[in-house]
């Protein structure tokens, strides 16, 4: 139940975060505004994203999940209101700047929640439906955000998301608490020695498994960033699709990302149950996913038939999704249990800093490239070298065990 409960959570979660994106078209068309404009908007999500992040990973050592989620849920349904009433930048911005602070600690704090329900070596399949939710939520918010937007105007889905809110922090108010697995390690959950009870966070924070974990989300992140805030542009302006085939490949790639998910998740499970060292069930494939969806971005504009453009935004937007749960999994490997949600808190805020960067910067590139198509291909390209760099950093890295025994020998 509580796993349905955090998968549903990122589904909205999701959902509210795409909704700009699918409304990117006639938002500019509604207010004149300029790619840089409309990028600055997107980019204003991300103003207080990873700072709530860090703060709320450092609250949640005395504050239950139960109460962290509804807050947060709560705050998303009043987010989405200013622009039903008023549509304007202004309320643009202030709506997107509440709802980034929300949503910042979102993804840490109900892994975390969902942690406390499964031991590890039990948390693969977890994880990954808990990504999956965020799968989910763009599979689904693209046709029916697009239907809803087309049928009675962009600022009705913003009302739609802020009632999905409401309902969904009043299911998780009666039915969420914790789990038994907030303090201890489980007896038996692994054949390598645990940290500690307690270690100074810099110690945790500077081992290599938790800095490639974070160049991992880093990178995932870049790519997840611009998907939302420019990929239905992009397709509505460059390849010419209807809102309705947009919404169609962009629940595709998504499909894609929740296919990939359920299938990596029971793999990385068996790895760990026989023995497999950490780096290569669950740091390694990270590090991969991040650096093959480079490789397929930087391909773009390689792609001479619009069958292989199109396989190749499905890999270079969906295949960096499994690094989302294995980062959380090989940086909770490393780090004390009654530390975890502030060092989750850390990584997601670090993480997760490309949804300040990549929307904005993409805006300014294409208002100053010589036209729009290289205006994309110059953010492409950039975009495929900053993902590339994040996940070689991940591939070499990431080595829970041995940065386990290090932390012990240390303390």
């Amino acid at each position: 139940m509580i796993a349905a409960l955090v998968v549903t959570f990122m589904l909205v979660n999701f959902a509210d975060k795409s909704v700009l994106g699918l409304a990117a078209v006639p938002v500019m068309d509604d207010l004149h505004i300029s790619n840089s404009t409309y990028g600055l908007i997107s980019s204003s999500f991300a103003v207080l994203f990873s700072l709530s992040g860090l703060v709320v990973g450092f609250v949640s050592a005395r504050v239950s999940c139960r109460a962290l989620l509804f807050v947060m849920a709560a705050v998303w349904a009043v987010a989405q209101l200013p622009v039903v009433f008023v549509a304007s930048v202004p309320t643009l911005v202030a709506g997107r700047v509440l709802l980034g602070a929300a949503e910042g600690p979102a993804a840490s704090m109900s892994m975390h929640a969902l942690y406390k329900w499964f031991p590890e070596g039990r948390r693969g399949l977890p994880s990954a439906l808990q990504i999956s939710g965020a799968a989910l939520g763009t599979l689904i918010a693209a046709p029916v955000l697009t239907w809803v937007i087309g049928a009675f105007g962009w600022r009705s889905a913003f009302a739609a998301l802020a009632l999905a809110s409401v309902v969904w922090s009043l299911a998780w108010w009666s039915a969420g608490h914790d789990g038994p697995y907030g303090q201890e390690r489980a007896p038996g959950a692994a054949s390598e020695p645990a940290p500690p009870r307690r270690l100074p966070y810099r110690k945790l924070l500077l081992n290599g498994t938790v800095l490639g974990s974070i160049a991992g989300a880093f990178g995932a992140s870049w790519a997840l960033a611009l998907s939302q805030a420019w990929l239905p542009a992009y397709l509505r302006t460059q390849l010419g699709m209807s809102p309705g085939a947009s919404a169609a490949l962009i629940s595709g790639v998504s499909a894609f990302s929740f296919v990939l998910l359920l299938a990596v998740s029971p793999v990385v499970d068996a790895l760990n149950r026989r023995g497999v060292s950490g780096r290569w069930s669950s740091g390694a494939p990270q590090g991969i996913a991040v650096a093959v969806a480079a490789l397929a971005m930087a391909a773009f504009p390689l792609a001479g038939a619009r069958w292989l453009l199109l396989a190749l935004l499905a890999v270079a937007f969906g295949a960096h999704a499994i690094a989302f749960p294995l980062h959380y999994m090989t940086t909770a490997a490393v780090v004390p249990p009654a530390q975890r949600g502030a060092v989750f808190g850390v990584v997601a805020a670090t993480g997760t800093l490309p949804g300040l960067i990549a929307p904005y910067l993409t805006g300014r590139l294409l208002d100053s490239a010589s036209s729009q198509s290289a205006g994309y291909t110059q953010a492409f390209l950039l975009s495929a070298a900053v993902m590339m760099v994040c996940g070689l950093v991940a591939l070499s890295a990431i080595r829970p065990e041995r940065d386990v025994r290090r932390l012990a020998a240390a303390s």
